[in-house]
This record gives structure tokens, C-alpha cells and sequence, in this order.
């Protein structure tokens, strides 16, 4: 079994897919989740006849997923049940960035804490609120909520573990509390939840190295280490050589973000799939690699080839987009 083949099931790619969004979530542990169409594309490609509505109930009604900052300091799709662990780990790195972006936007700590509690205050008093809510209520506290200074605010109280995005309201995501919408999510040890987080990283994206985990979580290579030795010996993968069907990924998709190197899947197109700033293009894969950029048309899916692609391999690509097209309603 290639390295490739086995990483592509590790994150269910290949291989029997997952029942439904929240067994997504277990696996991959965290999906990335700064756009919306790019993580429940990462859903779709993992599973069978599931829906963009059955994400969105998942996150409003059975509150078994949240959004929240985590790793590397960017958005991530979690289940509920993980969030602990999750925010133990990934947040206390990104203090000293989260109090320099507040400088920069001009919020001093005094201000912040201003801002922080009005938030929390807001959201104790009316419950779930978008971000366009939350910025009156900032504002209403004298303090800055312009440009992405609100953003750095609900930043700074995702890492004090006070705020998640929860349910949906209408196209938006609204914040909640999380004492209040995931009461059972206490808090754990940081060092005890090293290892436990270091074996759930390894049964999305086994075989990975300790630079793989620690790129993969933003956390200091001695806290990866220590949470691989804690974790014991990584199971044995099944034996295969499977590889995924032709399939289209989106924007954002978990198989370019698990390790040191994409090269295995994008070979030299990095630069057609990630732009300078970070962004992440939607893809299609054919033999568990990059060929092609893709957007949906009202005639089918337009596809910017990076190399040759078969007739047949084409074909897939095209009943695959009627799939998405299915899952997205």
C-alpha cells in the first residue's frame, strides 16, 4: 500500500465512506472551515446521499457540530464531543498573535475586555446572534468594531473558550455561548489531552510524521512529540492500493492541509491550487491526484485541466458534479 493510498483513506476518500457529517467529523478530526461551501464539499466527498441540509441540521438542531478557531489559528468543522480536546490543544499558541492583531486593529486590552464581555452579554441575553448583530452591540460598548476588529474580538473569545459558531440563521452562522449550547463540553487538561489528540489526528491522517501533526495542529513540535509518544503505537492500516474515484473537492479540502507536503496530490501545481495568501482552490482528483480546477455551469462543470484528462475519467467528473449539485439542493 502506497503512502498515498493509505492517507486517501485515512480520510475517507476511499474505502467505505461515512454515514453521515458527524462520523466526517471523527475521522478527519478537523475539517477546515472558513468557507462554508468548502467544508460541506469536504462532507460530500466523504459520504453517500447526504445533504447540505443534513450539515446545517447537525449544526442548528442536533448541535452535534460546531465552527470554531482552532488550528493554525483558521476556522475549523468539529463535533461537539471534540471541542474540548480540540481547544485544549490548538488555542494557547495563538495568544500572542490574537493580542497583536487587536493592537494592529486598534483595540488595547482594556478595550478588548470591553468587547469580549459585551459580546457575552449579548449573546446571554437574545441567545444566537450573526456577526452583523454582534458588531451594534460592540459598538454600543465604545468599542471599535470596523473592518475585521469584530472578527478579532470573537477571536480572542473563542480562544477563552467563551464562543463558537453554532446554528445556522438563514444563509449565516450565528455565534452562541458555549457554556450555554454545548453544556457538557468542561475543560480538559491541555498536557493529558496530548496524546488522546495525537491518536485521533493519526486515524484521519495516518501515516504522519510529528512535523505533520504539529503543521497540521499549529503546535510546537515537543507538544506533537510528546502527544505521539503518549499515544502508543498508531494502528496498522488496512492493506490496499485503492484509490479514489474521480471526484471534485472543494475549496479548502482536508487532504491538502494533514501534513508537511501536498506534493503526493499536486505534484508541481501548487501554484494553480494556492494562491500567495493562502487561498485554497476547488479541485478535481483523478488516481488521488490534482488535474484540474472546476467550477459548476448551468451545462455541467468547467474544468481548468493541468494535464490530460481521459474521456472516461471526464464522464466521472461530470456525474459527479450532478452530485454535487444534489447535495448543495
Amino acid at each position: 500500500m502506497t503512502q498515498l493510498a493509505a492517507r486517501l483513506r485515512a480520510q475517507l476518500l476511499s474505502g467505505e465512506p461515512a454515514r453521515d457529517p458527524v462520523a466526517v467529523a471523527e475521522r478527519v478530526f478537523a475539517v477546515q472551515g472558513q468557507d462554508p461551501v468548502g467544508f460541506r464539499l469536504a462532507v460530500r466527498a466523504r459520504t453517500t446521499g447526504v445533504t447540505a441540509a443534513d450539515v446545517n441540521r447537525a449544526l442548528t438542531e442536533d448541535r452535534s457540530l460546531v465552527v470554531t478557531w482552532l488550528n493554525r489559528g483558521t476556522l475549523h468543522l468539529v463535533r461537539s464531543e471534540d471541542y474540548p480536546i480540540l481547544q485544549a490543544v490548538t488555542t494557547p499558541p495563538l495568544r500572542t498573535n490574537s493580542e497583536r492583531r487587536l493592537a494592529q486593529e486598534s483595540v488595547p486590552p482594556r478595550a478588548v475586555k470591553r468587547g469580549v464581555d459585551a459580546i457575552v452579554r449579548a449573546l446571554e441575553e437574545e441567545g444566537p446572534l450573526t456577526a452583523d448583530a454582534l458588531r451594534e452591540h460592540v459598538r454600543h460598548a465604545r468599542v471599535r468594531a470596523e473592518g475585521q476588529s469584530l472578527y478579532h474580538l470573537l477571536f480572542s473569545a473563542s480562544l477563552d473558550g467563551l464562543v463558537v459558531r453554532g446554528p445556522m440563521a438563514g444563509k449565516k452562522h450565528a455565534y452562541v455561548l458555549v457554556r450555554d449550547w454545548l453544556p457538557d463540553a468542561k475543560p480538559v487538561d491541555r498536557d493529558t489531552a496530548l496524546g488522546e489528540f495525537a491518536r485521533r489526528y493519526l486515524a484521519g491522517h495516518g501515516p504522519a510524521t510529528d512535523r505533520d501533526l504539529a503543521r497540521w495542529a499549529g503546535i510546537p513540535l515537543r507538544d506533537a512529540r510528546a502527544g505521539l509518544a503518549a499515544a502508543g503505537p498508531p494502528p496498522e492500516p488496512a492493506e490496499t492500493s485503492e484509490l479514489p474515484p474521480p471526484r471534485l473537492l472543494g475549496s479548502f479540502e482536508p487532504c491538502l492541509l494533514g501534513w508537511t507536503s501536498r506534493a503526493d496530490i499536486v505534484g508541481d501545481n501548487a501554484p494553480n491550487l494556492v494562491t500567495v495568501g493562502g487561498m485554497f482552490y476547488p479541485f478535481a482528483m483523478v488516481g488521488g491526484r490534482a488535474v484540474a480546477r472546476w467550477k459548476l455551469r448551468d451545462d455541467g462543470v468547467e474544468l481548468e485541466p493541468f494535464r490530460g484528462i481521459s474521456k472516461a475519467d471526464r464522464a466521472a467528473l461530470e456525474r459527479d458534479a450532478e452530485d454535487v449539485r444534489r447535495f448543495l439542493g
